[in-house]
Order: C-alpha cells, then structure tokens, then sequence
C-alpha cells in the first residue's frame, strides 16, 4: 500500500495534469469556434459555385473540358489529410485507417499524398511510399496552401501524370462527430440536374470561357474545403479529449483522495493504540 506521501505527491501531480487539460481544452474550445464560423462562410460559395458548375454543365458538353474526362484509371493520387497534432483521440487514426483501406482496395499505382505529419508518419510506418509531403500546412492555415496543392493534383491529372485524385479527410459534422469520407476531386463527377437549377440561362462569356475560369476554382475550393473541415475536426476532436482527460483525472483525485484519508486514518488509529498501550503500561 502507498504512504500517505506517496498519495499526496500523486495527488498533486495528477491535479497539475488536470489544470493543463483543463487549459488545453479552453484553447480548442477557442480555436474550435473559429473554424466551424470558417466553415459556415465558405458554404454559402461552395453551394452556389456547384449550382453555376451544374447549369454551365447542362449548356455544353461536358467532354471539352479536360478535369471533366473520365478516363482508364492506370495510374491514381490519393490525398490524405490528417493534422500535424495528436492528444485527438481517435481523430488521426480514423482518417489514417480509412486512407489505409482505400489504398489496399486500389488496383492500380498509385501516389501519396499527405496533409499532415499523423497521416504520413501512419502510413510510412505500415509500409507505404509517400510520394508528396506537406508538412505545418495547419500551424498557418491560408487558402493559398490550399490553392498550391490543388494547382499540382490538377497539373497531374491534366498532363496525364495521373488519371484519378482522390481526397480522404475528416468531415467535420458536429463537435461529437467527424466521419472520414474519400472524395473524388479529378475527374470532377457531373452531378445530377436537380429542379432548382432547370431552365434557360444566358451566360457572358460563353459557357466554355466561364468553365475553364470556374472549374480550376471549384478544385481548388474543393481542396481548401478538406483542410477547413480538418481543422475543424482536429480542434473538435481534441476539445472533447482534454474534456475526458479532466474528468478522469478529477475521478482518480477522488479515489486517491479516498484511500489518503484511508491511510491518515489507519496511522492515527496505529498512534492511538500505542499511547494507550503506553498508558496502560505505565498504569500496571
């Protein structure tokens, strides 16, 4: 059993371990809330961006654009964003498992491409070559990193480097929940005509000039989408882990408090008995 010093020295350690989760979870709490009002304003643009893409897709064919052409996949890039963080809980490896099972179930060749250290080191570790790095992406978040690596992915895919890019990252739904998904960013899939966007439009420039102004937009918002939904995920995932982190820490205060008070009380009991062993002795 612990001495009574034993248990204070634990006591005080694990109550300064509680006040730095305590503290890293009002940090994430913060950064969290910037990030989801991040997300809340790019929305807006994405939504109307894919209903423009949708009507200028519906005016011309959508073949002459070359980020539109499906073609034998010989050759795919898959880009998996973690963070460059842990102390997340499970957020890393969900994505990195995922990211893991997509790999084993492509056919094909296929180059790497992670967006955080977790990602990386994760499937160095299990064997698999990265191809492309990008490290400290969210240490400064800026839609320019964003831009620069969807500039490559379609640099890629339209010099026939690659035929297929896919992205794996965390959707970031509630502050309980982020579900890694795989998105496909090349070819961009035509979606289905919906009724909010039937009818005829008169577009200036033409429909071609408008896509090949707003296709290279739309992958490159597509992209700074993922890190956005990451780094709101991360924040998320690491809020609700420093919470739990507390709370065990206060728990297990409370039961080594218990026992302290245990052991101050047995060595009280131990002194009294042998004063009274004393006195009894002197009496006789």
């Amino acid at each position: 059993m612990a001495t009574l010093r034993q248990l204070r020295t634990r006591v005080a350690s694990i109550g300064n371990i509680q006040r730095v989760t305590n503290a890293m979870y009002m940090v994430a709490a913060a950064k969290m809330r910037r990030a989801q009002e991040a997300i809340e304003s790019a929305r807006p643009y994405a939504e109307q961006l894919d209903t423009i893409l949708r009507r200028l897709q519906g005016s011309i064919d959508p073949g002459e654009n070359p980020l539109f052409v499906e073609r034998p996949v010989e050759r795919a890039a898959v880009v998996v964003v973690t963070a460059d963080r842990g102390l997340c809980g499970a957020f890393n490896g969900n994505v990195s498992r995922r990211a893991q099972t997509e790999l084993e179930a492509i056919e094909s060749e296929v180059d790497i491409v992670t967006v955080g250290r977790k990602g990386s080191a994760f499937l160095r570790g299990r064997g698999f070559d990265v191809t492309t790095d990008h490290a400290d992406v969210f240490r400064v978040l800026q839609f320019s990193r964003a831009a620069e690596i969807a500039e490559q992915l379609t640099k890629d895919f339209v010099e026939g480097r690659v035929d297929k890019v896919l992205l794996v990252f965390s959707e970031f739904r509630s502050v309980a929940l982020q579900e890694p998904v795989v998105h496909q960013l090349l070819p961009i899939v035509a979606s289905e005509p919906s009724e909010s966007v039937d009818g005829d439009y008169i577009f200036e420039p033409d429909p071609a000039q408008l896509l090949d102004i707003l296709v290279p937009r739309h992958v490159n918002f597509q992209v700074w989408r993922a890190l956005l939904e990451s780094n709101a995920g991360f924040f998320a995932a690491q809020m609700t882990s420093m919470d739990n982190a507390s709370k065990n820490a206060g728990d297990l205060i409370d039961e080594l408090t218990r026992e302290m008070n245990k052991a101050r009380q047995s060595s009280i009991t131990l002194e009294l008995m042998d004063i009274i062993g004393g006195a009894e002795a002197v009496a006789s």
